[in-house]
C-alpha cells in the first residue's frame, strides 16, 4: 500500500529550501536537484510537487510573501518595520524575487498580487492610500540601502520614524 504523502508539508519543505539555497547563492544558483537535496526528498519528488523550476520558484515567492504578511501587526509602525526591515536573509531573498520577476512573466503577477496586499494593509493603518504607497516604496528602498550597506538598521528606523510622524 502506498504511503499517505503530505503533499502541502513537501511543498513548503521545498519552498524553505528553495529561500535557504536564494539566500546563499541567489536565484540563479537554485537548481531542481539541489532543492531537492536541501529538502531531504529525491528529484522526483520535487518534479511531481512542481512541473517546472518557475513553477517551483513561483511557489516559494508566494510562501515567502506570506510569511512577511503574517509577521505584520495591528499597528502602522510594527507593520513597516516588518516590511521595510525584514531578516536579512527573507530580504535578501525577496530582492532576489525582485530583480527575477522584472525578466519573468510568471513571477511578476505574484509579486503585483504581493504588493497590493502590502498597500492594503498600510492604507487601512495609515488611512491614507497616496502616504500608504510611499511607504511601501521607501520601505524597498530602504531595505535595499541596508542589504548593500549604505544605510544601517538604526539609520533606516530613522527614516521610517520620520515618514510616519509627517
Amino acid at each position: 500500500m502506498p504511503r499517505a504523502v503530505d503533499r502541502d508539508g513537501r511543498r513548503r519543505r521545498i519552498a524553505d529550501a528553495v529561500r535557504l539555497l536564494a539566500d546563499e547563492r541567489g536565484l540563479e544558483g537554485v537548481t531542481m536537484r539541489d532543492v531537492a537535496a536541501r529538502a531531504g526528498v529525491s528529484l522526483g519528488a520535487v518534479q511531481r510537487c512542481f512541473r517546472t523550476k518557475d513553477e517551483m520558484l513561483r511557489f516559494a515567492l508566494e510562501e515567502v510573501g506570506r510569511r512577511i504578511l503574517g509577521r505584520v501587526g495591528d499597528r502602522a509602525e510594527d507593520a513597516v518595520r516588518a516590511v521595510a526591515l525584514p531578516e536579512r536573509a527573507e530580504a535578501k531573498v525577496w530582492l532576489a524575487f525582485v530583480a527575477q520577476a522584472v525578466v519573468s512573466p510568471d513571477l511578476a503577477p505574484v509579486l503585483r498580487a504581493n504588493y497590493a496586499e502590502l498597500h492594503a494593509m498600510f492604507a487601512r493603518l495609515l488611512g491614507d492610500p497616496l502616504k500608504a504607497r510611499t511607504v511601501l516604496a521607501l520601505a524597498d528602498g530602504l531595505t535595499t540601502h541596508v542589504l548593500i550597506g549604505h544605510l544601517t538598521a538604526r539609520q533606516a528606523h530613522e527614516v521610517l520614524a520620520a515618514q510616519l510622524a509627517d
